[in-house]
């Protein structure tokens, strides 16, 4: 198979080494930026790097576009019109509505990989970053279906988790699982830094809740500003619905009933629970916070005893003290049975465990 990168970032570097790796594919690649498309043949995402969009897509099966959300659609067309007649191209973008109103291929699939990192730019590239990572399509009526049996096979090659979707349908859950989240984050951090700024840098400037509720607040100001806008109409309306239940929330506040706000609260966690739990096979999942000291190679001690114990980590997040000294290992496993057995062996290491 031979794949054409149309952007070589962090999405499309990844893409290449994955299809290098496990699927055997001839990766070509061109971006812009001839940096990019360089480094990417240095980290072995490209086999070969390429200086237009015609030369990378030459011969191409499949195809994807990693641009700004704002430029892809005239990206899109300049692929389209130098993609062979049975090449399946796709997006990666964050939105959906405005790129398949757009575009009218049977060749076109639209494609967002719920994947990413902290960092960007193809240095950050890996080729297990799909593992696992739910990956949706949103098809047209006139979508070749070979094409589209070809890009979801290709997917689960790569280790993700294909779902075809609306696009209508796609940004509405996605301004309320994503483009909110980080509305709220940027919200809360401003909040956090006026308190801070009017009663005196004597105080602690963050703790965990805040730590771990705003950690994509500020994320890269150009994708993101392009994502606010693309999908502006849906995300205020999440925004109004956000603004009701705080409303809500402000009133039970202020009335002083605690039976509703303990109701409230026990809502959440049954909500967060079915919705973690709801994406994970391998049963029901339980979260594990494993108090630890701030030394080299405690975080590969834990997983290397979960790993040989036989208990997979769903996810895993730290959580460093103030002081840097200690900290906490937060660690999600699926299964009643597994939950119990990590324990277990966290407390063979002489670590202690709770389960929040």
């Amino acid at each position: 198979m031979r794949i054409a990168l149309i952007g070589v970032g962090l999405i499309g570097g990844s893409i290449g080494l994955a299809a290098r790796e496990r699927v055997q594919a001839e990766v070509r690649g061109f971006d812009p930026d001839p940096d990019a498309v360089a480094q990417g043949f240095e980290r072995g995402a490209l086999d070969h790097a390429c200086g237009s969009v015609r030369e990378a897509l030459e011969g191409a099966d499949a195809a994807f576009v990693a641009a700004p959300v704002a430029a892809l659609a005239g990206a899109l067309s300049e692929a389209l019109a130098a993609a062979p007649e049975d090449c399946v191209v796709c997006d990666v973008g964050s939105t959906k509505r405005a790129v398949m109103a757009a575009v009218c291929d049977p060749r076109f699939i639209g494609g967002h990989p719920l994947a990413g990192a902290h960092t960007a730019g193809v240095a950050h590239a890996r080729s297990d970053l799909f593992d696992g990572a739910p990956w949706f399509l949103t098809p047209s009526s006139i979508t070749d279906g070979m094409l589209y049996e070809r890009l979801h096979r290709l997917l689960v090659d790569l280790g993700a988790r294909p779902f075809a979707v609306d696009a209508d349908t796609h940004d509405r859950v996605m301004a309320g699982i994503s483009h909110l989240p980080h509305v709220l984050a940027n919200v809360m951090i401003a909040q956090a830094a006026s308190v801070v700024e009017e009663y005196g840098e004597r105080l602690p400037h963050a703790g965990p809740s805040l730590r771990d509720a705003t950690r994509v607040a500020g994320a890269n100001t150009a994708m993101w500003r392009d994502i606010y806008l693309a999908n502006a109409d849906v995300l205020v309306e999440a925004i109004d619905d956000c603004i009701a239940r705080l409303t809500d929330v402000r009133d039970t506040l202020a009335a002083r009933d605690g039976e509703r706000v303990a109701q409230w609260n026990e809502a959440a966690r049954a909500d967060r629970r079915r919705l973690l739990e709801s994406d994970v096979p391998g049963g029901p999942l339980h979260e594990l916070r494993v108090a630890v000291l701030n030394r080299p190679g405690v975080v590969a001690d834990v997983a290397l005893a979960l790993g040989r114990a036989g208990v997979n980590i769903t996810d895993m997040a730290l959580h460093p003290a103030p002081d840097g000294r200690t900290g906490a290992i937060g660690l999600w496993v699926a299964g009643d049975d597994a939950a119990s057995d990590a324990e277990d062996v966290v407390e063979s290491l002489g670590l202690s465990v709770v389960r929040p």
